[in-house]
């Protein structure tokens, strides 16, 4: 065994989400959302490079050699794959690990509501999963994709930096490509994947306005697009996209949103009540006639007030998830008075533990 072998298989073993190896101080893991040390003993930058090319395949050494800074996949076989990200810093070089769960979760697993696996239903457009970094984002796509991977025949096309779940062929046939292994960038593989026949394509990062461009482009085109942007709600994840293009073209590109975008689901990770762990609440945008016609019209500040009124069809706001993992104890009052947006509305349950 290796020395990082060592290191992740101890994080495992105490639950952790993230291992964090740092030059010049101690190991730490991070375990339902609090970093915490795991051991006292301080990394030396020579150690910790040595250990970290053990690891590292030629192709990701040149790489971090020239950037400073590297991506890639990590695999311990019949324990777990990890995500990796290597850099160098002030007092030498880190490395932080998340753990991937060797199978994705289903939808049933992580308990989404019913809207969510509607969604999995859809044959054409975009669905987007938002949030900040540690929310969940990557676990809810790859149930999703797992979902529509046992109840849809067609092909699915992933394209991840690097591929954290690796998805088995069931009634789809599924392709998985890695940035820098398979492909430059998300923008080449997404114009690649246009001449691929695939029915549903999966965007690790919406990151750049190319990249951006031709997810829309293909949503309009019939292919299911899923994607993830790093924005906090709904609303402000639609200003994202349309904001990224210039000003010239957002009265066209709102068009084409407001009839390709079938919906939004924008969470953030809590700290669970009285015991270990952590639970998602969701913020969830249908794209409705109504939402449709806001979309169109540039009138984005009314989003929030049709997620109010659309409990129907599945829409909730993120205070109103809140509030009802307060109401069901999941979470304590104090967690959902600091994570709300509107925090008049959780001001009796600020004190509570």
């Amino acid at each position: 065994m290796n020395k990082i072998d060592h290191y992740l298989q101890e994080a495992l073993k105490r639950n952790s989400s993230d291992l964090h190896m740092v030059s010049g101080d101690p190991v730490r893991i991070r375990v339902h959302g609090i970093l915490q040390i795991m051991m006292e003993e301080r990394i030396v930058t020579e150690t910790l490079q040595e250990a970290m090319y053990e690891i590292m395949d030629g192709t990701t050494q040149r790489a971090f050699e020239r950037d400073e800074a590297a991506d890639f996949a990590y695999e311990i076989p019949d324990v777990s794959r990890f995500r990796v990200n290597v850099f160098r810093h002030l007092n030498g070089i880190g490395a932080i690990f998340r753990a991937i769960p060797s199978k994705a979760l289903t939808l049933q697993e992580l308990d989404m509501p019913k809207v969510i696996h509607d969604m999995c239903k859809q044959t054409s457009g975009m669905i987007l999963v938002t949030g900040k970094t540690g929310s969940g984002k990557s676990t809810t796509l790859a149930a999703m994709i797992d979902q529509i991977n046992k109840t849809m025949k067609g092909h699915i096309l992933t394209i991840e930096d690097p591929v954290e779940f690796v998805h088995k062929t069931q009634n789809s046939l599924v392709s998985q490509r890695e940035i820098g292994v398979h492909t430059t960038t998300f923008a080449e593989a997404l114009h690649s994947a246009l001449r691929e026949d695939p029915d549903v394509v999966l965007v690790g990062e919406m990151r750049d306005l190319e990249t951006i461009s031709v997810a829309v482009t293909a949503a309009e085109m019939g292919i299911l697009v899923l994607g993830t942007l790093h924005t906090n709600g709904a609303a402000p994840t639609v200003d994202r996209i349309i904001n990224s293009f210039p000003s010239n073209k957002q009265d066209h590109i709102r068009t084409m949103i407001s009839t390709s975008l079938r919906g939004v689901v924008s969470q953030q990770l809590l700290p669970t009540k009285g015991k270990p762990g952590r639970i998602a609440a969701l913020e969830v945008l249908i794209n409705t006639s109504a939402v449709s016609n806001l979309i169109r019209q540039g009138k984005l500040d009314q989003l929030e007030t049709a997620m109010q009124s659309g409990g129907n069809v599945g829409m909730q706001t993120m205070d109103a998830a809140l509030m009802e993992l307060v109401e069901k104890a999941f979470v304590s009052g104090r967690e959902a008075y600091q994570q709300a947006n509107n925090k008049s509305k959780f001001e009796r349950f600020k004190d509570e533990v």
